[in-house]
């Protein structure tokens, strides 16, 4: 086994964390948009991970987004008959989003990619290192 199986350990977080990241600016962007359709309104998204075998010969432990899932939680229902896209009975519905929620997950799943990308630039300034010992 090499020593380069922690950059495939990163590498894997730091896709899937970029995921999370893209997800989450997705519900953001669309937490306000409305429709006058329950049914065609925006849902929001979460990726579900799961940990895969990476590296060489696949043994090390990574991880990958499984799927990507809508929330099945219904629409919010608000009152607006001069809306545009009210219903007959004036109603719009709103995706599910709730922003603080969000904005707690965008922070987190940044604060995993900064780690993960500390723990790249960790490894590749020991490597470094040690190749240059080597050298002497």
């Amino acid at each position: 086994m090499s020593g380069f199986g922690i950059f495939d350990i990163a590498g894997s977080a730091l896709a899937a964390q970029s995921v999370r990241l893209n997800t989450v600016a997705s519900n953001l962007a669309n937490a306000e948009s409305v429709s006058g359709d329950p049914e065609q309104v925006f849902r929001p998204r979460e990726p579900v991970f799961e940990a895969v075998p990476v590296g060489e010969g696949a043994t090390l432990p990574g991880v990958r987004v499984k799927e990507v899932a809508e929330n099945t939680a219904a629409p919010l229902k608000r009152y607006e008959p001069g809306h545009p896209l009210a219903d007959g009975e004036g109603y719009v519905y709103a995706p599910p989003v709730d922003a603080v929620e969000q904005m707690v997950n965008m922070i987190s799943a940044a604060r995993s990619y900064q780690a993960n990308v500390e723990v790249m630039t960790t490894a590749r300034d020991l490597t470094l290192r040690t190749i240059g010992a080597m050298g002497r």
